[in-house]
């Protein structure tokens, strides 16, 4: 069974950084690729940041390309999301993903219960 844990979350001021973890707790980890998504208060989940099961690979939203890094240690089970130069309009409630459920989606099987990140102005 997957069980992921978010965590790192928290306010910062706009222009600072954060960087989130996600723990895999099952024994498969490095066989999944893995994503990042966000929900700002009020509006519909979107997609951040995704990484391939090997960790070459990865794409990023245009909105945080070249401001967040996604990366992940298979060897300890735990996908990263680095996050600078942040926004206010970053803040939302953070979550990881596992497993993908077809190829060329963004559909995931496994969710985190996530992590608020608040950016203030």
């Amino acid at each position: 069974q997957v069980q992921l844990i978010e965590s790192g979350g928290g306010l910062v001021q706009a222009g600072g950084s954060l960087r989130l973890s996600c723990k895999d707790s099952g024994r498969t980890f490095s066989s999944y690729d893995m994503g990042w998504f966000r929900q700002p208060p009020g509006k519909e989940r979107e997609f951040v940041a995704e990484i391939k099961w090997s960790g070459v690979g990865t794409t990023y939203a245009d909105s945080v390309k070249g401001r967040f890094t996604i990366s992940r240690d298979n060897a300890e089970s735990t996908l990263y999301l680095q996050m600078n130069s942040l926004k206010p309009e970053d803040t939302a409630v953070y979550y990881c993903a596992s497993d993908r459920l077809a190829p060329k989606t963004r559909s995931f099987r496994y969710w985190g219960q996530g992590t608020q990140v608040t950016v203030s102005s």
